[in-house]
């Protein structure tokens, strides 16, 4: 039977999964302010390729699993939610593919337990390093919003779904797209949970325990040309924090959106970096 919800941490979470229960287990995380639905263009070719796929809504994106505060939006939480998935799927091993947030959740996840990463894929987000590294090449001006974001209530508004905010964040995602993740953001406490991650961006920059290592499994990462928000600074510089067997693909012209705008782009070298990596035997 499909897993179509798990527990974790008090909260409950909820679960898209498709493909055979014995193919080669795929984590999709998304980013803000998306759900599972986002990887519904993806999803469909993984599994028919013979991969299980598992598409949580993450924490502050699941009904049942939006606390409020910064604090519970720090990077190990977002982490440790991510491993509970796996152990309630019985997978020991899966590739993990993220976007946007679910991009640095992929990063980190990576970093910290390479023993439950079969390989990595991470779409639109440079490595955490890189973002750090290329401040100073223009990607501090790019992210000047998660300055804005900081500002108690002042997000909540300027971002309120129907607000021009609100349409311009969702420019270049497919209609479909926008009319969903506008009525899911109008949930109660939806919108400030989905920025409380930015919220708790801060406090883990003053971390001096919170670092995002080198990767050493095998890692593809894709990169829209015309990405308004991650430059190509960064996109380049992320080279630099993997260890391990390495792809890089610029997708010329496409922008933030990957997933949803530009699925036809990703899915074939998403199924080459999945097929090329070594095989879990320890199923």
């Amino acid at each position: 039977m499909a897993l179509t919800s798990y527990r974790h941490d008090g909260l409950t979470f909820d679960v898209r999964e498709a493909g055979p229960d014995d193919g080669q287990a795929v984590l999709l995380l998304h980013g803000f302010p998306q759900d599972a639905t986002s990887w519904d263009a993806v999803a469909p070719a993984l599994a028919a390729a013979g991969y299980r796929t598992l598409a949580p809504d993450q924490r502050g994106y699941s009904p049942g699993a939006r606390p409020r505060g910064a604090e519970h939006y720090r990077w190990r939480h977002l982490v440790d939610d991510t491993l509970a998935l796996l152990d309630a799927a019985q997978v020991q091993r899966a590739h993990v593919v993220g976007h946007d947030w679910g991009g640095f959740v992929a990063w980190a996840l990576a970093a910290d337990r390479p023993d439950r990463v079969q390989s990595l894929s991470v779409l639109s987000t440079p490595h955490p390093a890189a973002m750090r590294r290329a401040a100073l090449r223009g990607q501090a001006l790019r992210s000047w919003y998660i300055g804005t974001f900081q500002l108690p209530g002042l997000p909540e508004r300027l971002l309120a779904p129907g607000s021009r905010g609100w349409a311009q964040l969702m420019r270049g995602l497919p209609p479909q797209a926008k009319e969903h993740f506008t009525e899911r953001m109008s949930e109660p406490d939806a919108l400030g949970a989905a920025l409380d991650w930015y919220r708790a961006l801060p406090r883990e920059l003053a971390s001096p325990s919170v670092h995002v290592g080198r990767i050493g499994v095998p890692t593809l990462y894709v990169w829209g040309t015309r990405d308004p928000a991650l430059g190509r600074a960064a996109a380049l510089a992320t080279a630099d924090y993997v260890t391990g067997p390495y792809r890089f693909e610029a997708v010329v012209g496409a922008g933030h959106w990957l997933p949803e705008a530009a699925a036809d782009r990703v899915v074939p070298p998403l199924l080459e970096q999945l097929a090329g990596a070594p095989a879990d035997r320890s199923r």
